[in-house]
């Protein structure tokens, strides 16, 4: 290999080692997910035993009221993927907790004619070592781009 070859190998696999996923949390400490095209719409994910719960957020990190909205939830392999159950509270949306290291694929839907905006969420719960928290919701800073 070529020496500009292998310090690309080597910056890359250090990112992948060490990497802190440094994601934006919300107002009661949840992983916010984007739900709408021009950041106007989030969700919070937490987890209380062994549900996930996705508050429903505005622009201003408020709490928004429930009406029409829906959530479909998806996990498991890409080929063979396993619809969650969801269930409606008063402040979002209820769903089991999946398997550490599995995916979370969230369509969300303001209103029942509304185009569906699609989320995602890696459950990693390793524990980062910066900040002690699981990867998931890493407290430490996003990395700048280079």
């Amino acid at each position: 290999m070529t020496p500009p070859l292998l310090l690309l190998l080597a910056s890359l696999l250090t990112g992948f080692a060490s990497g802190h996923e440094g994601v934006e949390l919300g107002p009661n400490g949840g992983r916010i997910l984007e739900f709408s095209d021009n950041e106007t719409m989030h969700g919070e994910v937490t987890v209380k035993g062994d549900q996930f719960h996705i508050a429903v957020l505005d622009k201003d990190m408020k709490p928004v009221a429930m009406s029409q909205q829906s959530l479909t939830a998806m996990t498991g392999d890409r080929a063979q993927p396993v619809k969650l159950e969801v269930t409606r509270d008063a402040k979002g949306f209820v769903l089991p907790v999946v398997q550490p290291g599995d995916w979370l694929i969230l369509r969300y839907k303001d209103h029942p004619e509304a185009k569906p905006v699609t989320a995602r969420l890696e459950y990693n719960t390793a524990t980062c070592e910066g900040c002690q928290k699981a990867e998931w919701v890493c407290e430490c800073p996003k990395k700048e781009e280079k």
